[in-house]
């Protein structure tokens, strides 16, 4: 499941030794995530040079700084103030007034833009999510608790007041615990449910709970410090990455099939989901 860490990391940069004079500073956000920092740093720049030549931008146009903690990348988005950032959608909800930012393009994996989470028992022992209440639930995605109550849950579980919360930077470690009985449920993203059948568990698990579908969120710009044309610029690059020859096996190393521009309704009602939930 390492390299689906790498799907929304890997979209763009890393560091750059000899960069353009005045680079732009994307932020990069993976809360909850753990990524191998040599992994990262060589697909983040591969990916940020195909990015760069297939938009016509000089080379080491751009920098990037990766966090996977939410409260760095909220404090990062405050000093940086970026042009251009890839974020997870809950802090995209969370930022985006302060930020004035704007969805521009999302990842396609499997032909889908969006995704659902599940929460995954052991099979036959919890039969619905009210049976789980005080029980101990682990998931990497639990660095967002907010994100998980207002939008996965649709604000009809509080995870801190109702789970016995066991937060997990490793979807194996926390399902490897899960198979033991060392924990009740793991919530899972699509992308650590998809891998499920890789792990040989001892014990055969069972959703009690599948969210609707949730769009992917991918790279976000503020709209007040950049024009339409270079959000288009941006959207359009992305766009051609995967049919690039070169950006097309990065493509397909991080398990992306596409980046597609944002139909901006999509995210409307999160944003109602979020702001009911405030």
């Amino acid at each position: 499941m390492r390299k689906t860490c790498l799907i929304i990391a890997g979209l763009l940069v890393s560091f750059v030794a000899n960069a353009a004079p005045n680079p732009e500073m994307i932020v990069v956000c993976y809360p909850g995530g753990l990524v191998n920092a040599k992994d990262a740093n060589e697909a983040m720049s591969s990916m940020l040079r195909v990015l760069e030549r297939v938009g016509q931008w000089q080379e080491n146009s751009f920098i990037s700084l990766f966090t996977a903690k939410a409260d760095e990348c909220r404090q990062r988005m405050a000093e940086k103030r970026p042009k251009f950032a890839i974020t997870s959608l809950g802090l995209y909800l969370e930022l985006r007034s302060q930020h004035n930012l704007v969805p521009i393009v999302q990842p396609m994996i499997k032909g889908l833009t969006h995704e659902r989470y599940r929460v995954m028992v052991q099979k036959d022992k919890y039969k619905s999510l009210d049976e789980l209440k005080g029980k101990s639930l682990g998931g990497t995605v639990l660095e967002e608790q907010s994100y998980i109550g207002k939008i996965v849950f649709a604000g009809k579980y509080d995870p801190a007041s109702f789970f016995a919360l066991k937060k997990s930077n490793q979807a194996i470690r926390a399902l490897r615990a899960l198979d033991k009985g060392e924990l009740d449920a793991v919530i899972l993203n699509e992308q650590q449910f998809g891998g499920l059948g890789s792990l040989h568990l001892q014990t055969p698990l069972a959703a009690v709970f599948t969210s609707e579908e949730i769009p992917l969120m991918g790279v976000v710009a503020n709209s007040a410090t950049t024009t339409a044309e270079e959000r288009a610029r941006f959207s359009k690059a992305l766009e051609g990455m995967c049919a690039d020859t070169e950006g097309k096996k990065l493509c397909e190393l991080f398990g992306v099939e596409a980046f597609a521009a944002v139909d901006p309704t999509v995210f409307e009602p999160m944003v109602k989901l979020w702001d009911k939930g405030s």
